[in-house]
C-alpha cells in the first residue's frame, strides 16, 4: 500500500504551512535603502521550462536556476559539484562516468546497460542527451543550468518521468568579446577557460568559440607504485553562429568537442570485513577517510563527447516554428582494477577490466508556438531519436595456476516517436488551465554474444553464451492543471502529471539467460501545489512546491552474486513513492549584500518490493527509503560586495551546503550509509570592471570535512568514492576580458 503525505505532514500542518508562507510572501514592499535614490531589486530570471521564455516567477512548474558564472567562480565545474548546490538533485558517481546517473526527487536509474534510458533527462541547447554517462559533461560556455522537477514528459520526452537538467549555454553577443579565465588550486589543479565572439557581418551573423584546457593530479595514493589518482586532463572547444537573415528567421548551429582522460580508482577501501582481506590490502589501512589503494592494473577512462547541431527559429506572423536537428557522438574506454588489490593469491584473485563503448544519436524536433496573450495558448510539436550503442567488455581472471578470459560484444538500438502538445487557457486574467499531452512509440532490440575460455563458471566470468530481442511499447505522459495569481505578487498552481520511461533490456557483460526478459516501461503520476511570490519592491523571491509522486514498475538495479562476484540486477522492483516539501528563495537585503538559499524535505520509499528469484541480497526492503536520497538537504549562500572609490569592487562570497543521512544501496546494507554531513566554502576577490579584470581567493571545505559521496560492497569489503572537496583545499582564479 502507498503512503501518502498525510502520513507524515498531517492536513491541518500542511495548511498552517501554507498560511504561514503566504503571510510572509505577501507582506507589502518598503522603500530601499539605497542612498543614491536608484532602485534595489533581484535580476529578472527567465527560463525555458515551457519551451518557450518565461519568468521564472511566473511559470507553474518548479525549478530552480543556477546562473553559469556563478558555478565556474564557485569551482563546481561538473553535475557531480552541482548536486551540492540544489537540495533535489543528487549524483551518483563511480569510476567511470559511464556509471554515472541523475536523481531528482529520490527517484534515478542505476544501470550501466545500454538498453535502459535515464530517469532525469539531460537537455543541452534543446538537444536531450540519450545516455546518462554523457551528462558527465564539463560546464563549458554556460548561461544557466535549469534543474525541473518532477515528470516533465509532455515537452521535454519520454526519459523525463523524474525530472530534467537543462542546460543553456550563452549565445553570441553583438559586440565583439574576449577573455581569458586561469585558475590554480591545491593538488596541482589547472583550469583555462578563454573565448571570443562578436559580430562577424553587421545585422547577419554572429560567432563565439569558447575553449577549456584543465588537469588535476588527484588527490587519491596509489601505495603500490607511489602514483598519484583519482585526477584529470581535459580539453574541448565550443563554437557557435547566429545567422540571422531577416527579422523573422534566426538559425543558430553549434559545435563541440570535449576530450577527457580521468583516473578514478575503482574504489576506495573504506572498510574490511574479513581480516584476510586486511592483510592482503596492506600497507593501506581500511577507513571511513582513507584516500589510499593498493592496485596493480590502472584504473582509468578515455571519454570523448562531441555533436553538432541546427535551431531555426522562424516567426510566421505570431507564431514561432522551432527545428532542432542534432548528431551526438560519445566514444568511451574504461579500464577497471576489479578487485582493488596489487597481489594476487588462492583467496583474491586478480581481475583487470576493459570496456570499449561507441555510441551516436540522431534527433529531430519540430515546434510551433502561438502567441501570447490569447485565450489559447499551446506548444505543439513532433520529436524522433536514433541510437545505436555498440560495445565489447572483456575481462581477465589471473590465479596463481591459470589466467581465464572472457569476452562480451553487445549492442543496442532504439528508436522513439513522439507527439506532444500543451495549452494553456486564460480563464480571466488571473486564472489559467493546462493541458498537456504526449504519445511515444518505442522500439528497442539488442544482440548479446559473450565467450569465455572457460566451458564453467570462473570468479566473475560466465560460460559463452548468445541472445537478441526487440521490444516496441506505446506510452502516454501528461499534465493537467490550474493556475492563478493571488495578486500581482504571489502565483499559486495545482498540477497533475503523468510520467513515462520507456521498456528496457539489462545488456552488460556477464548477461545471462534470466536477463534476456525485456522490462515494463516505467510509469509515474505526480500531484504538486506551488506557490511562487515576489516581494518588497523585487527584493524578495519566495518559491514553494509540495508534492507527492508514485512510481509503477520501478527499474532499478538490485545487488546480486554471480560467479563469486557482487554484481547489480536490472529489474522492475515494484512501486516506490516520493513526498515532501521545497523551498527556494533569493533576498536583495542591500544593494551590495545578496543571500539566497535552498532547502528540500523528500521522503523516497519502496512501497512494494517484488523480490527477483535468486536474489543474493535481502528483499526486506518495504518501507526503506530509496538509494541516494537524504530526507533533508539544504543550501545557504551570501554574496557581499564593497564598492572602492578608486573604482574596484571587493566581493566576499560564503556558502554551505548540508544533507542528513544518506543510503546508497537499495538492498539497505548497513555498512553502505552516509552520515549526515555539511561542506562549507568562502571566497574572496577583487575586481575593476571598468579595466575587465578580476582576481579571487577560494577555500573550499574549511573544515576539512570526509565524506562518501557513494559506498558500495565487494567481496570482503565496503568501498567509497573520493570526491575533489573530501578535504580542505585552495585556489586563485585570475580573469581578464577584453
Amino acid at each position: 500500500m502507498h503512503q501518502h503525505f498525510g502520513d507524515t505532514l498531517k492536513p491541518a500542518q500542511l495548511a498552517q504551512a501554507v498560511a504561514a508562507a503566504l503571510t510572509l510572501i505577501s507582506l507589502p514592499g518598503y522603500g530601499t535603502d539605497s542612498s543614491d535614490g536608484q532602485s534595489v531589486s533581484l535580476q529578472a530570471v527567465t527560463v525555458t521550462a515551457t519551451r518557450r521564455e518565461e519568468s521564472l516567477q511566473k511559470v507553474p512548474v518548479a525549478v530552480t536556476v543556477v546562473d553559469g558564472e556563478q558555478l565556474e567562480r564557485d569551482n563546481r565545474t561538473d553535475i557531480a559539484t552541482i548536486a551540492q548546490q540544489i537540495p533535489t538533485l543528487n549524483f551518483r558517481t563511480n569510476a567511470s562516468n559511464k556509471d554515472t546517473s541523475l536523481f531528482i526527487r529520490g527517484v534515478g536509474t542505476i544501470s550501466t546497460s545500454p538498453g535502459v534510458e535515464p530517469t532525469v533527462a539531460t537537455v543541452v541547447d534543446g538537444v536531450v542527451y540519450g545516455r546518462p554517462g554523457q551528462a558527465t559533461l564539463d560546464l563549458l560556455d554556460l548561461e544557466r543550468i535549469e534543474v525541473l522537477r518532477g515528470p516533465q514528459g509532455t515537452l521535454f520526452g519520454k526519459n523525463a518521468s523524474a525530472g530534467v537538467l537543462n542546460v543553456i549555454t550563452k549565445a553570441p553577443s553583438a559586440e565583439t568579446h574576449g577573455y581569458i579565465d586561469q585558475s590554480f588550486y591545491t593538488g596541482t589543479e589547472s583550469r583555462t577557460r578563454f573565448g571570443i565572439g562578436g559580430t562577424l557581418v553587421p545585422d547577419v551573423l554572429r560567432g563565439s568559440l569558447t575553449g577549456l584546457v584543465g588537469s588535476y593530479d588527484g588527490n587519491v595514493d596509489n601505495k603500490a607504485n607511489g602514483q598519484e589518482v583519482n585526477g584529470y586532463n581535459r580539453k574541448g572547444l565550443r563554437g557557435k553562429l547566429e545567422f540571422t537573415p531577416n527579422e523573422d528567421i534566426k538559425l543558430t548551429l553549434i559545435g563541440d568537442y570535449m576530450q577527457n582522460h580521468s583516473d578514478a580508482p575503482n574504489g576506495v577501501i573504506s572498510q574490511s570485513l574479513t581480516p584476510a582481506f586486511a592483510n592482503a590490502l596492506s600497507p593501506v589501512t581500511a577507513s571511513n577517510g582513507n584516500r589510499n589503494i593498493v592496485s596493480d592494473y590502472r584504473s582509468h577512462v578515455e571519454d570523448t563527447n562531441k555533436g553538432l547541431s541546427a535551431q531555426l527559429d522562424w516567426n510566421l506572423g505570431d507564431y514561432t516554428l522551432t527545428s532542432i536537428t542534432a548528431w551526438r557522438g560519445w566514444d568511451n574506454t574504461q579500464w577497471q582494477d576489479g578487485d582493488r588489490l596489487a597481489t594476487i593469491s588462492t583467496a583474491f584473485p586478480g581481475t583487470e577490466d576493459k570496456g570499449d563503448l561507441s555510441y551516436d544519436q540522431y534527433s529531430q524536433e519540430l515546434r510551433l508556438a502561438s502567441p501570447k496573450g490569447q485565450f489559447l495558448e499551446y506548444v505543439g510539436g513532433l520529436f524522433y531519436m536514433h541510437g545505436k550503442d555498440d560495445e565489447t567488455y572483456s575481462r581477465t581472471l589471473r590465479t596463481t595456476t591459470a589466467v581465464n578470459r572472457g569476452v562480451a560484444n553487445y549492442s543496442t538500438t532504439s528508436d522513439s516517436y513522439s507527439a506532444f502538445g500543451e495549452t494553456t487557457l486564460n480563464f480571466t486574467s488571473r486564472l489559467r488551465g493546462i493541458a498537456g499531452l504526449r504519445w511515444t512509440h518505442d522500439q528497442l532490440e539488442y544482440d548479446h554474444r559473450r565467450v569465455s575460455t572457460s566451458a564453467t563458471t570462473v570468479s566473475g566470468i560466465q560460460p559463452s553464451t548468445s541472445s537478441s530481442g526487440s521490444v516496441d511499447e506505446d506510452g502516454w505522459s501528461g499534465r493537467l492543471g490550474a493556475q492563478f495569481d493571488l495578486t500581482d505578487t504571489v502565483m499559486a498552481y495545482l498540477t497533475y502529471s503523468r510520467g513515462y520511461k520507456g521498456p528496457a533490456y539489462n545488456v552488460f557483460f556477464n548477461m545471462q539467460p534470466r536477463d534476456t526478459g525485456a522490462l515494463k516501461p516505467e510509469t509515474s503520476n505526480n500531484w504538486e501545489l506551488g506557490l511562487k511570490a515576489t516581494s518588497f519592491d523585487n527584493r524578495l523571491t519566495t518559491n514553494l512546491a509540495v508534492f507527492h509522486s508514485e512510481y509503477d514498475n520501478y527499474q532499478a538495479n538490485f545487488y546480486d552474486t554471480v560467479a563469486g562476484q557482487v554484481v547489480t540486477r536490472l529489474i522492475n522492483a515494484g512501486s516506490v513513492s516520493t513526498e515532501g516539501v521545497e523551498a527556494d528563495y533569493a533576498l536583495q537585503a542591500s544593494r551590495n549584500l545578496k543571500l539566497s538559499g535552498a532547502l528540500a524535505y523528500t521522503r523516497a520509499r519502496i512501497d512494494s518490493f517484488t523480490c527477483p528469484a535468486g536474489a543474493a541480497a535481502s528483499c526486506n526492503v518495504n518501507g526503506k527509503t530509496l538509494p541516494f536520497s537524504p530526507d533533508w538537504k539544504s543550501y545557504v549562500r551570501a554574496d557581499y560586495s564593497i564598492p572602492l572609490d578608486n573604482g574596484l569592487d571587493v566581493e566576499l562570497s560564503t556558502d554551505y551546503n548540508w544533507q542528513s543521512e544518506v543510503q546508497y544501496d537499495i538492498s539497505q546494507n548497513p555498512d553502505t550509509k552516509q552520515g549526515a554531513y555539511g561542506i562549507w566554502n568562502a571566497s574572496v576577490a577583487l575586481a575593476d570592471y571598468n579595466n575587465g579584470w578580476r582576481v579571487a581567493l577560494l577555500a573550499k571545505n574549511l573544515t576539512d570535512k570526509s565524506y562518501s559521496p557513494l559506498l558500495a560492497s565487494g567481496t570482503g569489503y565496503i568501498y567509497r568514492a573520493v570526491a575533489r572537496d573530501d578535504q580542505r583545499y585552495f585556489g586563485v582564479q585570475l580573469r581578464k576580458d577584453f
